[in-house]
């Protein structure tokens, strides 16, 4: 793997580190995707704008210190409004210019990577220390892109599963996706028992919202029996995950998981799934933007209460646990194909900045 990257801002390329530690550098919110077909196209880019769009909104009205810095005064961006379409052209003017630093790396892009595409936008907070309320909102934002190589993992492939634990509550704001999140996640860090890929949120210990990264789904029967997957038809079972309003990233896979059970005929309730209630999930898997959708082999949940858990050392948690079949089950496996081939149906070409 060639593991190349780097940052563009306002016409200046710069050398990269990190994702997690760029997000951690600067306030903002933003948004991440990844391309097909050999790096020509972004996958679901349309979708991303709307959803950082959205993001932009809901931290200027409600936490502009999430947009800007934790010094800011929120009296002038209170019911600003941004326009999606403001947002897209200000984002695709900055990938526009990009691209052409990226002409000179794909050189040394191997085989079979795709491009990793992170855009923040910020405020520009020398603008705003001179704050004339009569100028538009998007003369003190700012663009940065952090583009890199990744190698996509195989679909549906056993090997590839996510291991979860529960770890932490829910996040404030969690409508909106921003950088300070990645700052904020970090003590859970310690709770992580070996070889989890994945950490859990619930408020109540019981009702799993999502992961720190991921939006979380479960395959359940609708009705306890002794039958699995394989014993029943698709109106036995239902998809869950937990509702927006439960606190939770409305994500763009997650959206087109949604769309795919109404296209498909397959049942759905926005519900966050009931650990109490799992011996009733049948199949389990995350979604993110970079990794589309991946099955779910082993869900770890603390015992005891998460208040507990924060009091106690990580070599002394003990956990209860999930385990599922090998492989990706029946559902997880038609979800993730319709969304690939919508993939396809909704990418952007690069060279249509």
């Amino acid at each position: 793997m060639s593991n190349w990257r780097f940052l563009y801002h306002n016409g200046v390329v710069l050398e990269a580190p990190p994702v997690t530690t760029f997000l951690e550098s600067l306030t903002g919110a933003y948004t991440t995707t990844r391309t097909i077909n050999n790096g020509t196209s972004l996958l679901f880019w349309e979708r991303h704008m709307k959803r950082l769009s959205s993001s932009i909104r809901i931290l200027l009205n409600s936490k502009p210190e999430l947009l800007f810095s934790s010094g800011s005064s929120s009296r002038f961006w209170m019911n600003q409004r941004v326009s999606h379409s403001s947002i897209y052209d200000l984002v695709n003017g900055s990938m526009n210019e990009a691209l052409k630093s990226l002409v000179v790396k794909e050189s040394e892009r191997s085989y079979g990577e795709e491009l990793a595409v992170t855009v923040l936008v910020t405020g520009n907070v020398e603008k705003l220390n001179r704050l004339d309320e009569e100028r538009k909102v998007l003369d003190f934002l700012h663009v940065w892109l952090h583009i890199g190589t990744y190698l996509p993992c195989p679909l549906g492939v056993r090997e590839n599963a996510a291991s979860l634990a529960l770890v932490g509550r829910g996040r404030d704001v969690a409508a909106a996706k921003y950088s300070d999140w990645v700052r904020l996640r970090k003590p859970l860090e310690k709770f992580r028992p070996p070889s989890t890929t994945e950490l859990l949120l619930s408020n109540d210990g019981d009702h799993l919202l999502e992961g720190c990264i991921t939006n979380f789904f479960v395959v359940c029967r609708r009705v306890k029996s002794s039958e699995n997957l394989l014993g029943g038809s698709l109106s036995e079972f239902e998809v869950q995950t937990a509702a927006i309003t439960d606190g939770v990233l409305p994500g763009v896979i997650r959206d087109l998981v949604i769309e795919v059970c109404l296209s498909k005929g397959i049942p759905y309730r926005e519900r966050a799934p009931s650990w109490c209630e799992r011996e009733l999930w049948e199949e389990a898997f995350i979604t993110s933007s970079v990794r589309i959708l991946q099955h779910v082999a082993t869900i770890k949940v603390p015992v005891g209460s998460l208040e507990a858990l924060a009091r106690t050392k990580a070599d002394e948690i003990q956990w209860k646990e999930i385990m599922f079949k090998e492989g990706p089950g029946m559902i997880t496996e038609l979800i993730q194909t319709a969304i690939m081939e919508r993939g396809i149906e909704e990418r952007f070409p690069l060279k249509d900045l």
